[in-house]
């Protein structure tokens, strides 16, 4: 049965090629679209994790500190260093803002404000980190290098260190920049902090302000994009059930076509279910062809997508499981056409 169904694609190849080419673009899409769900978290994760604090100090009522702005004086910050629990506590001024460069359309970033010298200023992994209130840290996606410059509030800074993969939102670079230089742009220097990020577990916190771990600071960072992440993951499966059906038309077209094959198949003794093996057989290796050209092609295809898109390695290896899922499911349409078949058909009858 096996070298039956080899010789029937080789008869059919243009057939089962094009439906290669369409399964596997559809696979590679729903490839990309996992990397862009990873890809939302792991920024967040990241960003989060470059501050390096066990918690984050907030006035109480308010969101995280990446989807809102609320002022604490920065006097608070010695206050919550002196709480039972803490080992350390910095204040940030964190906002997403709008920066120029070299004359062109306005780029967001998300304006990481550190006292210089603190954990909450990143080390580049190119350049030196900030030691400046006019110079910044800034992730490969703005589009600057090392020496350029760019202007926020009115205020130029150049560029002395380089990140990659510290983003948030979807791709908007971070840009790390000394806290009086953030107070500037933000607070018209006013010493005023939108967080609080501490070493240790605070046992209590003055009045009007409340404790958010990173966990929870990760998951309210997601909120804006939530909507965003549900529509990326349905339109996923949406790429399942068209590749389902692709194979799924081929293979019932070959059926059909092979209508005097499974009637002679019969005619000689073969069974009903060892035909319809043979016909799963045959859409399970295009699915696999198929998983294999999505792989091929979803390198080529991933500059198209401007968010961060991180392929998980679960995914590829998940890939050719749910490529043979397709074939068999898509395999489904031929039950009829191979049991329904009639012997006589192999004589010349009808």
């Amino acid at each position: 049965m096996l070298a039956i169904t080899l010789a029937d694609l080789r008869t059919r190849s243009r057939q089962f090629l094009i439906a290669v080419v369409g399964a596997g673009l559809t696979f590679a899409i729903a490839l990309l679209l996992s990397g862009m769900v990873a890809g939302f978290h792991n920024e967040i994760d990241r960003t989060v994790a470059s501050a390096d604090a066990d918690g984050w100090v907030l006035q109480s009522g308010t969101s995280g500190p990446f989807t809102s702005v609320s002022g604490i004086p920065g006097s608070m910050v010695g206050e919550v260093a002196a709480e039972d629990g803490v080992d350390d506590a910095d204040g940030m001024v964190i906002s997403l803002q709008s920066v120029f460069a070299d004359g062109g359309e306005p780029l967001r970033i998300m304006m990481i404000g550190a006292d210089v010298g603190s954990p909450g200023q990143i080390v580049p992994e190119e350049g030196e980190p900030v030691r400046g209130n006019d110079e910044a840290v800034v992730d490969e996606r703005l589009r600057l290098d090392i020496g350029e410059t760019f202007t926020l509030a009115g205020r130029d800074f150049e560029v002395v260190g380089l990140v990659s993969g510290l983003t948030m939102l979807g791709g908007t670079p971070n840009a790390w920049i000394s806290l009086p230089a953030a107070q500037d742009a933000l607070f018209q220097g006013e010493d005023i902090v939108t967080t609080i990020v501490v070493e240790g577990v605070p046992e209590s916190l003055p009045a009007g302000l409340a404790l958010m771990t990173n966990e929870e600071v990760e998951e309210d960072s997601l909120g804006p994009m939530r909507d965003a992440v549900s529509s990326v993951d349905a339109s996923r499966y949406l790429m399942w059930a068209v590749s389902t059906i692709i194979v799924a038309a081929l293979i019932y077209v070959s059926a059909l076509q092979r209508t005097r094959d499974f009637a002679v198949l019969k005619a000689v003794g073969s069974s009903s279910l060892s035909l319809f093996v043979g016909v799963a057989i045959q859409a399970v290796l295009v699915s696999l062809a198929a998983a294999a050209f999505a792989f091929a092609v979803s390198g080529f295809l991933r500059p198209l997508y401007k968010v961060p898109v991180e392929v998980p390695g679960t995914a590829y290896l998940l890939m050719p499981l749910i490529a043979a899922g397709v074939g068999v499911l898509s395999s489904l349409v031929a039950l009829r056409p191979a049991v329904k078949a009639d012997p006589a058909l192999a004589f010349g009858g009808s």
